[in-house]
C-alpha cells in the first residue's frame, strides 16, 4: 500500500473480511481509497491486530473498525478510547449495551484526539423475526429497530447499522443527519449468501442509507476494481 491522502466522501464500505493480513493486502491494493472505505472485523482484527489498522489509514483508507463493543460501560469506554487512538475513520457498540454504556462511549470518542463517528448496531441484518423470537423479543422487528435507533440518538452517537429495509423510517424518525450505516448490501444479480434482508446499492442509498456495506461483490469479484467502479457508479448516478 502506498500512502495517499485521504479525500473521498464514497458511500461504499467495502468489508475485508479475511483470516490474514496477506489475503487482506491482496484485495487493498487493488482497491482505490478515493473510491471506497474499508471495513475491519472481528475476524481479520484477532488475527493482524491494530498495526494492520494504522497501516490501512496510512494508506489512505478511512476504515471502519466493526468490533461491536458490548460489555460494561468502563470498559466499553476504554476499548472505544483505544480504538479511536487507531486512527480509525468510524466503529461500533451495540445499541442493546443500553444508555449508560453507549454514552460512556461516545464520552470516550468525545474526548479522543481522532474522535471518529460513533455507531451503534441494533438487529443484525442475518435476523429477522424468528430469530428475535428465538432470544424472547416479541416486539415486531421494525420497531425493536426503531427503539434502539432512537436510544442511540439519545446518548448522542452519529448513527446506527441497520439493515436498508429498515432504513426509510429510520430517516423520517431520526432526520436526515442521523448516520445510517447498511450492510447486506448486493448488486441485483449476487447470491444473498448469508444475509435474511438485502437490496441493492441504488435503492439502499433511495431509501436513506449513508453509507453501504460491501463484501463478496468485490471482494470475491474476478476484477475487485472494476466492480468497485460499477457500484460506485450506480452510487452516484
Amino acid at each position: 500500500m502506498t500512502n495517499t491522502p485521504q479525500h473521498n466522501d464514497s458511500k461504499i464500505i467495502v468489508a475485508l473480511d479475511y483470516a490474514d493480513a496477506a489475503s487482506a493486502l491482496k484485495l487493498v491494493n487493488q482497491l482505490d481509497p478515493a473510491l471506497c472505505r474499508v471495513k475491519v472485523g472481528k475476524e481479520l482484527f484477532t488475527a493482524v491486530g491494530p498495526q494492520f489498522v494504522e497501516e490501512l489509514s496510512r494508506a489512505g483508507f478511512g476504515v471502519f473498525l466493526d468490533l461491536k463493543f458490548h460489555d460494561i460501560p468502563n470498559t466499553v469506554a476504554k476499548a472505544c478510547a483505544a480504538a479511536s487512538n487507531l486512527g480509525v475513520w468510524m466503529l461500533n457498540v451495540h445499541a442493546s449495551g443500553g444508555l449508560e454504556m453507549m454514552q460512556a462511549a461516545q464520552q470516550a470518542v468525545s474526548n479522543s484526539a481522532e474522535k471518529p463517528i460513533l455507531i451503534a448496531v441494533t438487529v443484525l441484518t442475518s435476523m429477522n423475526q424468528a430469530s428475535l423470537s428465538q432470544i424472547g423479543i416479541t416486539t415486531d422487528l421494525a420497531t425493536h429497530v426503531l427503539n434502539l435507533a432512537k436510544l442511540t440518538q439519545q446518548a448522542g452517537l452519529s448513527g446506527v447499522v441497520c439493515s436498508a429495509l429498515e432504513a426509510p423510517i429510520l430517516r423520517q424518525q431520526l432526520g436526515k443527519d442521523f448516520c445510517l450505516v447498511t450492510p447486506g448490501i448486493r448488486p441485483a444479480n449476487a447470491s444473498l449468501d448469508d444475509q435474511s434482508r438485502v437490496v441493492t446499492p441504488a435503492d439502499a442509498l433511495q431509501n436513506g442509507a449513508s453509507y453501504l456495506v460491501i463484501g463478496r461483490p468485490i471482494t470475491q469479484a474476478a476484477n475487485p476494481l472494476k466492480a468497485l467502479e460499477a457500484i460506485y457508479a450506480e452510487c452516484v448516478n
